[in-house]
């Protein structure tokens, strides 16, 4: 979290300080929206930033966005280290399109080598928007507080309907096995709806999570291949139809 929204949070604020601060939330998501206007339809993988090249999660979630890449999407993820660079690496050597949403902050994260194109953003709020806003599906990796508070913030827009019905994919039983059964006590305790745990699906199979996938999201909202949209030169865009590795939106 930003000194600056710290300080909006802390309470009523001066309505100049107040009109400031929204103003730079408008120009954060402006920037978010000219850097991924041209990504195509996405698969977003959440996950933990600690696990590192080697981890049996990190070896998995590369074969998983590997398999998804080849399925046309373009892997988005929170564009840091760990399971987001294990998910932007997949994607890449499989001939696939790999972007990042990175987030701002003064230790743990910073944007991976295995981005074709990235964005820096402030605010998590602003980010986690731009994450669900480009997906046609979601992938929840082994991760901390961050990885639930990204599943629960897009299960809970498809569950009151704010957004589609788009497929979750948790991935690895045993790390999520707690969870998953707290899901079921909701349900039991009824908090919850009775067919809300159909929402996702819990696995620890590769072609399982990619045929999901396949069925719930490129077969049910029958997508298909993107029609070529000229980018605005005096905006400063550019698309993704070849990986332009590395570019970073301008202004960041």
């Amino acid at each position: 979290m930003t000194k600056s929204e710290i300080t909006f949070l802390e309470g009523p604020q001066s309505r100049r300080k107040d009109l400031f601060f929204a103003i730079k939330v408008l120009f954060e998501f402006i920037k978010g929206f000219r850097a991924l206007h041209f990504v195509g339809p996405c698969v977003t993988i959440f996950g933990s930033a600690r696990f590192k090249d080697g981890h049996p999660f990190y070896e998995k979630t590369e074969e998983l966005a590997a398999s998804i890449a080849k399925l046309g999407f373009t892997i988005m993820t929170g564009g840091g280290p760990g399971i987001m660079e294990a998910a932007n690496k997949g994607a890449r050597e499989a001939g696939g399109r790999s972007v990042g949403c990175n987030i701002v902050l003064p230790h743990e994260q910073y944007e991976n080598p295995y981005l074709d194109k990235w964005v820096n953003i402030k605010y998590f709020f602003v980010r986690k928007t731009l994450l669900i806003k480009y997906s046609y599906a979601f992938v929840v990796m082994p991760g901390g507080f961050g990885t639930l508070d990204e599943y629960f913030e897009a299960l809970t827009l498809i569950q009151t309907k704010m957004i589609l019905e788009f497929p979750i994919v948790i991935f690895d039983t045993e790390f999520h096995k707690k969870l998953i059964e707290h899901i079921d006590a909701m349900r039991d305790a009824g908090t919850i709806s009775p067919e809300d745990p159909n929402l996702f699906l819990f696995t620890n199979s590769v072609d399982e999570a990619v045929e999901y996938i396949k069925k719930n999201s490129i077969a049910k909202f029958k997508l298909q291949p993107e029609k070529p949209r000229k980018p605005f030169k005096w905006l400063w865009e550019n698309d993704l139809k070849e990986p332009a590795h590395k570019q970073e939106i301008k202004g960041n």
